[in-house]
């Protein structure tokens, strides 16, 4: 505990939890940091200014990260027939229906993303309560419940990051790898703060993004300023 402490203090020198740093310095800052010995997620997190309590303030959607997430992605896909066999021929991991449903509703669950076609959401829909709140759960405002199979396993495997806000207004989200370079972190960032503005709900008053804040999975955070991000924001 006293090596890792002592870590996470030296990674925390220099930096200002006050300051709000441009998009380019934050990313070399945090990128530097990321010192531990795996490939470290970075993640972006954005207090928004809308109540998720209201459903016309709920904010949802998905971005495909121009330069891909750096995660190994295994995606399920409920389909039959002709549909199925196109899912495997796209790459998907997994694909089932009866068969899968009995699996998934066992509990097993051996995929990060889940799609279905139209007509399988009879079945899937009564797996609610497992895939719910592991918030995967097909839906066709993300493009995970569509015929165009082929398309959704490519985006999910190529670096497609759902998103959802919480209750606290917060939305969060791993956007590449400190392996990526700081283009590659900047443009998906900006691609990532650019589909969160773009899914900005009817009922939402007043300043929309409050704060955006970026950090590695184990070093520090910094808060953005957020005209260094776009400038609709």
């Amino acid at each position: 505990m006293a090596k890792i402490a002592k870590r996470i203090k030296k990674n925390a020198e220099g930096l200002s939890r006050e300051k709000f740093y441009g998009l380019g310095e934050a990313v070399k800052l945090i990128k530097s940091r990321a010192t531990a010995k795996f490939d470290e997620t970075i993640e972006v997190a954005m207090n928004l200014g809308v109540d998720p309590r209201h459903a016309d303030q709920m904010v949802r959607g998905v971005c495909n990260l121009p330069n891909g997430s750096g995660r190994t992605v295994r995606v399920a896909v409920f389909a039959k027939g002709a549909k199925a066999e196109e899912a495997k021929k796209a790459g998907a991991d997994i694909v089932g229906a009866e068969d899968l449903f009995e699996i998934v509703n066992k509990g097993t669950i051996d995929f990060d993303r889940c799609v279905a076609t139209p007509d399988m959401m009879g079945l899937v829909g009564r797996l609610g309560k497992v895939l719910g709140p592991r918030g995967m759960m097909p839906n066709p405002k993300v493009g995970t419940v569509t015929m165009d199979v082929t398309a959704a396993v490519k985006a999910a495997k190529g670096g497609a990051v759902e998103f959802r806000v919480e209750k606290a207004g917060i939305i969060q989200a791993g956007v590449g790898k400190a392996s990526f370079s700081e283009e590659q972190i900047t443009g998906n960032i900006k691609a990532f703060v650019d589909a969160v503005i773009k899914a900005k709900p009817q009922g939402a008053k007043g300043t929309f993004v409050k704060k955006v804040s970026i950090s590695s999975t184990m070093g520090p955070g910094l808060k953005l300023d957020i005209a260094s991000l776009t400038a609709t924001a």
